[in-house]
């Protein structure tokens, strides 16, 4: 790994656990072992250290998804895709919520950020569009808008799941996390052999 590198994925950790609060140079250079003033070298501004972790961000998406479509299985179903999304979901808030947790404090800065906006965007289309010729191979005439949605029904579920007490998500019907998965993607994925046009004339009644 390259120390710039290191430096991005340190970035993230500390975004995850402290917030962007927490993300200064000195902060970064402490967590990743490098000399103080090494993070100043490569990333000069606050937000250049923004930008670059929102592009590395992006730089793992796209990795994970080249992964996804090596492996993708010749006869996979719609109903293998819709499983794996509940599994998406586990990882994404219980088995390591460092990514997500990152993605929505960039999601703040981007709202102030032209270069972390840009950044963050290539991870949306990289998402959608992979997620479209996944379910496109499943049988499904699914387009980026659907798997636009889709990622962005995902997010606000995750982040719903990560934030709020048991007590609440149970009483809003938010405490099951396969159900919620599969939801996801029942909400926005076309039925086999539904036309675009069709269902935008019907989105429209």
């Amino acid at each position: 790994m390259s120390r710039r590198d290191l430096l991005c994925d340190t970035a993230i950790q500390i975004l995850a656990v402290e917030g962007g609060r927490g993300l200064t140079h000195r902060a970064i250079d402490r967590e990743a072992g490098v000399p103080i003033g090494t993070t100043k070298n490569y990333f000069p501004t606050r937000e250049a250290i923004l930008t670059a972790a929102a592009a590395r961000m992006t730089a793992l998406h796209r990795a994970a998804v080249d992964r996804l479509r090596e492996t993708t299985p010749a006869d996979i179903s719609a109903s293998d895709v819709a499983e794996l999304y509940p599994a998406l979901l586990r990882r994404a808030v219980a088995d390591d919520p460092t990514q997500m947790l990152a993605m929505v404090e960039l999601y703040l800065e981007a709202v102030r950020r032209p270069g972390v906006r840009e950044a963050l965007s290539g991870m949306v289309l990289a998402n959608a569009e992979a997620a479209a010729a996944l379910q496109q191979a499943a049988g499904l005439p699914s387009t980026v808008r659907d798997t636009g949605l889709l990622d962005a029904y995902f997010l606000g579920v995750a982040i719903s799941l990560l934030a709020l007490p048991l007590d609440t998500l149970e009483t809003v019907g938010l405490d099951d996390p396969y159900a919620l998965g599969i939801g996801v993607f029942s909400a926005t994925a076309p039925s086999p052999g539904e036309a675009p046009a069709e269902r935008r004339s019907a989105e429209s009644r």
